[in-house]
């Protein structure tokens, strides 16, 4: 793609604007759905090349009038994808996930699974697939089974019976791909017969984490699909795995968390299904259990008590609850940063030196705020120079 304004086809323009905005990027969102995909990226494509100026906000005329509250909250916007415009090549893309097998769903497709839409401001762009032809299909009253990575043979077992209990009855079993509960789910689905679904937080080209690419290939052949919603070539780090989570949840028509620890990235995936009012289960363990401490708080707080495939189903389209925020734990490093710092401090590389250019592509953000954030995680030790570039700090 030489230019964005060479692009005059939505469905280009909507993978653009995957690669240019990270997932959950509001104001992206907003801007093409009050201008359209092709129109937006024109348009900052004009604003980065100093063709067109800013809109005043406080016009009443114009598509643009009723996008931002702040003039300011757009210019950070254009400034975070500017450094991703120069490079953005949505035909290549396309071209590399055809070459896979695979296709480009985006919004108002046939095959694209509308319980997706129900994310509303936070919906994707795009959906780029690899496997079954039919996704829409695929995810209709569709369970997802989600816990912790460092799961307990217990855990596994709960799984395999759920899954394969769900596999009997042809529903679908979807999950992120990960180790642990993650893996246990797509396996213990494929050996039943049954289809499952497995959401990545990176490209659909790089099947994460290597050591289930050997799951994720076969579920692909055995009817089943690898989904994300940022290109080929896109790196997962933990925003976007928590941004998957809500994709996770979206997807299905019931979430149950089978083992989760008291910090589990899988009780963000219940949080985000009880937000989009799917009903949430939790597999009960041992109470001397780490590992389910995370469960346990859950039907603390109203999830439902399951306890083996007939009662995840019974569960299958009833109401969800209400549940709290994420409980609090031990401390780790990057806790508690604002979002640009914690974006920049995914991006930094742990040995090797990254320039601020490449640590502002890779972290969605502009170079002048990227800049800032190495400043205020270079105080806090978070960061460090090395080899005239930057790194995690030691």
């Amino acid at each position: 793609m030489r230019s964005p304004r060479d692009v005059d086809d939505p469905r280009l323009a909507a993978a653009a604007w995957s690669r240019l905005a990270e997932p959950g990027d509001l104001v992206a969102t907003a801007l093409v759905a009050s201008m359209g995909a092709v129109a937006a990226l024109r348009w900052v494509d004009d604003l980065v090349g100093g063709r067109a100026d800013l809109p005043n906000t406080s016009s009443t005329s114009g598509p643009e009038s009723a996008i931002l509250p702040a003039r300011a909250r757009l210019q950070r916007a254009v400034a975070r994808w500017a450094p991703r415009l120069e490079c953005a090549d949505p035909l290549r893309e396309v071209h590399v996930l055809e070459r896979l097998g695979g296709r480009l769903l985006v919004p108002g497709d046939e095959m694209w699974p509308e319980s997706i839409d129900d994310l509303g401001r936070t919906a994707p762009f795009a959906l780029w697939v690899r496997g079954a032809h039919d996704l829409r299909s695929l995810l209709q009253g569709s369970v997802a089974l989600v816990g912790a990575r460092a799961c307990t043979e217990y855990g596994r077992r709960v799984t395999d019976e759920i899954a394969g209990t769900l596999a009997a009855r042809r529903t679908t079993t979807v999950s992120g791909g990960a180790y642990g509960i993650d893996a246990a789910a797509h396996r213990a689905a494929l050996v039943a017969g049954g289809p499952t679904v497995a959401f990545l937080a990176g490209g659909v080209d790089r099947l994460y984490p290597a050591g289930n690419s050997e799951i994720l290939r076969e579920l692909m052949e055995s009817g089943g699909a690898v989904v994300s919603e940022v290109p080929p070539g896109s790196v997962p780090n933990r925003v976007r795995f928590l941004h998957r989570n809500r994709l996770i949840a979206a997807a299905s028509r019931a979430t149950v968390v089978v083992e989760a620890a008291w910090r589990s990235g899988s009780l963000s995936t219940a949080a985000r299904a009880v937000e989009l009012g799917r009903p949430v289960g939790a597999v009960p363990g041992p109470v001397t259990s780490p590992a389910s401490t995370g469960c346990h708080r859950l039907l603390r707080d109203g999830a439902v008590c399951v306890t083996g495939g007939d009662e995840v189903l019974e569960l299958v389209g009833s109401i969800g609850e209400s549940y709290g925020a994420e409980p609090p734990g031990d401390p780790r490093p990057g806790d508690g940063l604002e979002p640009e710092d914690r974006a920049t401090w995914e991006a930094l590389p742990l040995r090797s030196g990254a320039t601020v250019d490449g640590l502002a592509r890779a972290a969605g953000l502009s170079t002048t705020e990227t800049r800032a954030a190495l400043g205020r995680l270079e105080l806090a030790g978070l960061a460090e120079r090395h080899d005239g570039g930057w790194r995690r700090g030691r």
